[in-house]
């Protein structure tokens, strides 16, 4: 189990992880999930043993893991990192990168575990590439499947799909987080794409300015009523209800009804594909709807929340 125990860190006078805890159980996926600067790429570091901690601490099935000052080579052995500057070499092709820590005792065993991992990241027909001819999207998986080769107990993975064609992010996603399971690979995946981290995490942490808002199962962190997690993950109406209380909703929860009490009248609507984002207006305040069919500017339609 890792074990993350209230964990903080500070740079330049700033506090950057401010009591982070946690646990996670082998084959274990969790999604870090925050705004940029929020501190999800600290944590990462902090996790594989890059920087000595102030305070708290971090174990993994047991064993310590400490910083630099207790290691010669900064790293947890049990542990693989993918940081965003993926640590290619550049004048090795990408077969070879990927196979660059596996032994050469035996060849055909070493030969097909490469050729999985190009296999998974569709990166196979790029083989005897090298890096320098590579797209950064291509460059990034190459990086994740080195990352992979060595069998990790854990993964970090710090926005592993920023930089790939989003027609090539899903079947990726879909094969890697296949593998994580199937080898029970606990994993920690810094994003800001709330769709990977819902479909794809066992849990979800939020986290703002250094400090854990919320850890909790992908239902529960996307329905919560905290403003700033909801829309983490899409725009979000506030409601009053009867009773005075505010609530938050998202526009899909928001539906066009023959007849109601609560009339808008449209402002725009904007095609998004697979529905149509409308924008309508009750009195001053804007409200967001998803519908599937378009909508005319000035158009008075009546609204029903779908509880």
């Amino acid at each position: 189990m890792l074990i993350v125990e209230n964990l903080s860190y500070t740079y330049t006078d700033t506090k950057v992880l401010d009591s982070i805890h946690f646990s996670l159980s082998p084959g274990e996926v969790l999604s870090i999930v925050g705004a940029s600067g929020s501190g999800k790429s600290t944590l990462l570091k902090a996790i594989y043993g890059l920087f000595d901690l102030e305070q708290g601490k971090i174990s993994w099935r047991g064993t310590a893991v400490l910083g630099p000052s207790h290691n010669l080579v900064p790293g947890f052995a049990k542990m693989k990192y993918l940081a965003q500057d993926f640590g290619l070499m550049p004048y090795m092709t990408v077969e070879e990168n990927v196979g660059k820590f596996l032994s050469n005792l035996d060849l055909p065993k070493k030969r097909a575990r490469v050729a999985e991992l190009l296999e998974m990241t569709l990166m196979q027909d790029y083989a005897k590439v090298k890096p320098l001819f590579l797209s950064g999207g291509q460059k990034q998986r190459v990086g994740l499947a080195q990352t992979l080769a060595q069998a990790p107990e854990v993964l970090l993975l710090d926005e592993p799909f920023s930089q790939t064609d989003s027609f090539l992010k899903n079947r990726i996603r879909q094969n890697l987080f296949a593998f994580l399971k199937e080898h029970k690979i606990t994993a920690l995946i810094a994003t800001h794409e709330s769709q990977e981290a819902l479909g794809f995490s066992d849990r979800i942490m939020i986290i703002k300015d250094g400090k854990q808002l919320l850890i909790d199962t992908p239902e529960r962190v996307y329905y919560s009523q905290n403003e700033y997690i909801a829309t983490l993950f899409d725009v979000v109406n506030r409601l009053q209800e009867e009773t005075g209380e505010e609530r938050l909703y998202y526009p899909h929860q928001i539906h066009i009804v023959a007849q109601s009490p609560w009339q808008a009248e449209v402002e725009s609507c904007f095609f998004q594909g697979g529905y149509y984002l409308v924008i309508c207006r009750v009195n001053k305040q804007l409200i967001y709807i998803k519908t599937t069919e378009k909508i005319e500017k000035g158009k008075k339609v009546f609204l029903k929340v779908e509880k």
